[in-house]
């Protein structure tokens, strides 16, 4: 695996490997956004894909919270849906309601107006805009490229917008099982292109959202979404650490660190010692034991308590986590309405926290 030896802050990277910390890193999904009043001037003047196709402006955001908040990544400015559009759908984003998809994946002639795409053509805009973040940020902290699982990225293909339940992709998966491994196999094979692309860009790391995960079963969860996610897994993580973020998915853990994923997120619903507990079993192909770090869990809406108590409570995680193999962030995407200084306690607390050696073993 290479390793970038230019990072004045390398924390993340190395909590990922294995290797002594001076503290826990600290960052937070969807820092880079609609909390912050720098982003909110950028929307009010440019569409969501915009700011996204736009290498300049995605920098700019992508920066914002490594600037005002101090956070030790910067991630990549970006949405999962771009695969999607990349894929041949046409995709919208619309202010305060969410994505639309106006024509979705129903049938086996629905199949045939999507493509695995040559990702260097379709998503280039992503690739050059990795190459000015890095350039902007000379080395401060590590930059996370990301993409959404199959399953996640199916569930908006075929339901045709945002759900709760996702019944209907759900459905469509139970009807139409052949139709539905063919839909997952195209988006693992484009995301695989993608996700290499961004490591070859400059991308220190990446991490698979699987924010819908949580919607299937033990054995479907398997079925429709690991079996995809492994391959994501196997064919990026000698290229460049690698995190698993399936919502709601904890009965998978231990299934999810045999994949041989460098760190996987929790959301606030599982206790670290459980998760711990989850994943000190799993062991990969070779027989190893995971010696990965687990991610999260701090409940976003907790960011909006008094600043004193979101100190307390992140010590409260941090101590239930235990030193070593722990990276501090929320357990789902920051809330639009958080204040930004109340999203500042939250990593200064975590950057203020451990005055001891933090060795990952």
């Amino acid at each position: 695996m290479k390793r970038n030896k230019n990072l004045k802050n390398d924390l993340l990277v190395r909590t990922l490997i294995g290797e002594a910390t001076e503290r826990t890193p600290v960052w937070m999904m969807r820092q880079a956004g609609r909390y912050l009043p720098e982003y909110i001037k950028l929307r009010e003047k440019y569409s969501f894909f915009e700011r996204c196709q736009n290498p300049e402006l995605a920098c700019e955001i992508t920066l914002q919270p490594v600037d005002i908040i101090g956070v030790d990544a910067a991630i990549l400015f970006s949405d999962i849906l771009v695969v999607p559009q990349a894929m041949g759908m046409e995709v919208q984003l619309i202010e305060k309601q969410g994505p639309l998809l106006p024509q979705p994946i129903k049938t086996q002639q629905d199949l045939k107006r999507i493509q695995v795409p040559d990702v260097n053509d379709t998503l280039h805009y992503v690739f050059d805009a990795i190459k000015l973040i890095k350039q902007e940020l000379n080395g401060r902290v590590p930059l996370i490229g990301f993409a959404g699982a199959p399953w996640t990225l199916l569930c908006y293909m075929v339901q045709g917008k945002g759900s709760k339940t996702f019944d209907e992709a759900k459905g469509f998966c139970y009807q139409n099982p052949d139709l539905a491994h063919t839909l997952l196999q195209m988006i693992t094979d484009t995301t695989i292109s993608y996700l290499k692309g961004q490591i070859a860009a400059g991308a220190d790391l990446v991490q698979i959202f699987d924010s819908w995960g949580g919607l299937l079963g033990k054995k479907d969860f398997e079925t429709f979404s690991l079996q995809y996610i492994r391959q994501i897994v196997a064919a990026v993580k000698e290229e460049a650490p690698t995190i698993i973020f399936a919502k709601g998915a904890w009965s998978s853990l231990g299934e999810m660190a045999a994949t041989g994923a460098h760190g996987l997120g929790i959301d606030w619903c599982i206790e670290p010692q459980m998760a711990r507990q989850l994943t000190a079993t799993a062991s990969s192909s070779s027989g190893e034991s995971w010696k990965g770090a687990l991610q999260g869990n701090f409940d976003p809406a907790k960011l909006l308590s008094p600043i004193p108590v979101i100190q307390k409570e992140v010590k409260e995680m941090l101590q239930a986590f235990g030193p070593g193999r722990h990276i501090a962030n929320l357990g789902h995407g920051i809330l639009p309405n958080v204040p930004v200084d109340h999203a500042k306690a939250f990593v200064d607390t975590v950057k203020e926290y451990s005055p001891r050696l933090t060795v990952s073993v």
